[in-house]
């Protein structure tokens, strides 16, 4: 009897060891996705999450999603971290960083894949970008600061002040813009800026701020990110070029960015997911970047304001169908 219990006992071992994450209720996979808010960009990353696993045999016939939107409240990322915890995921896919910090929050035992955060560390979710030593690692949606702004005064080259717009409770925001602001003083030039906590705060920060720039910046920040609209009404009429952290936010009203594609950044997050999934320790992968930045311009918002986009630039041009 004794013997059959520890041949029980290594099958069952046998059985956990081809696979590594496997839900307890139907056997398959369970993946909960906690997404900050709805617009562009983190959409893209989540459709190129869920591509990467399709792509790699990881579909609905072995993975179950729960696909969460906190709509941009902090206390509905908690809600949706305990949920999932209280679930027993497998792991999480957390988009933006305080859906990271709320997954976080709630569990140090789960692993999470983060993306669409500027810097994991500065935001206290690993110890190190390069051996985070927690539960969690990810993709990093950092800018080429440096060269946005550069783009900014290739595109208005007489530009004396640069107006920063963000969210100032948004650390990758604030990470940003610091970036920025130290580059555009080593250049001799001035900077302002007005910052907002909401939505609601957005139209009124971009009519008085252009009123005091020659061009604004605006980093990957989520809710000017989910405003782009506004403040594409309020630079055209003040025919003021808008330089953004990425091209989503470009091409719903902005002029332009040398930025990089949230699908991509969302699909190697899922290769990464899958690494964790197959066995990979998460507390030593170390935190990727993307590969590769592209130009992005928005035509209609150059013809609008009058700008002539420089000879080669204009392969990047795009315009609204």
């Amino acid at each position: 009897m004794k013997m059959k219990k520890i041949l029980a006992a290594v099958a069952a071992a046998a059985m956990l060891a081809t696979c590594t994450a496997c839900s307890a209720d139907n056997g398959k996979i369970k993946i909960g996705i906690s997404k900050m808010m709805t617009h562009d960009a983190m959409d893209r990353a989540e459709n190129g999450f869920i591509d990467a696993l399709n792509a790699n045999g990881y579909d609905d016939t072995k993975v179950e999603i729960d696909a969460q939107n906190g709509q941009g409240e902090t206390s509905n990322l908690n809600t949706i971290a305990t949920q999932f915890v209280g679930d027993n995921v497998d792991l999480i896919f957390a988009i933006a960083t305080p859906a990271a910090q709320a997954a976080q929050g709630q569990t140090t035992e789960i692993p999470i894949i983060g993306t669409a955060i500027t810097d994991f560390a500065d935001a206290g979710l690993v110890n190190s970008n390069d051996n985070p030593g927690t539960n969690v690692s990810g993709t990093t949606d950092m800018n080429p600061v440096k060269e946005q702004i550069d783009l900014m005064l290739k595109l208005v080259p007489d530009t004396k002040t640069v107006g920063f717009l963000y969210n100032s409770s948004e650390d990758n925001s604030v990470l940003q813009v610091g970036i920025a602001k130290e580059y555009v003083e080593s250049l001799g030039l001035q900077w302002t800026e007005k910052t907002v906590s909401n939505t609601n705060e957005v139209q009124q920060a971009t009519t008085s701020i252009v009123t005091e720039c020659d061009a604004i910046y605006i980093p990957t920040d989520n809710i000017f990110a989910s405003s782009m609209t506004t403040v594409y009404e309020v630079a055209v009429e003040a025919k003021m070029p808008v330089i953004c952290g990425e091209s989503g936010m470009v091409m719903s009203g902005g002029l332009a960015t040398l930025g990089l594609d949230y699908y991509d950044l969302g699909y190697q997050a899922g290769l990464m997911a899958i690494r964790v999934l197959e066995g990979e320790d998460i507390s030593k992968m170390p935190i990727e970047g993307a590969s590769e930045f592209v130009y992005c311009i928005n035509g209609d918002f150059a013809e609008a304001i009058g700008m002539t986009i420089p000879e080669d630039l204009q392969q990047y041009v795009t315009k609204a169908e």
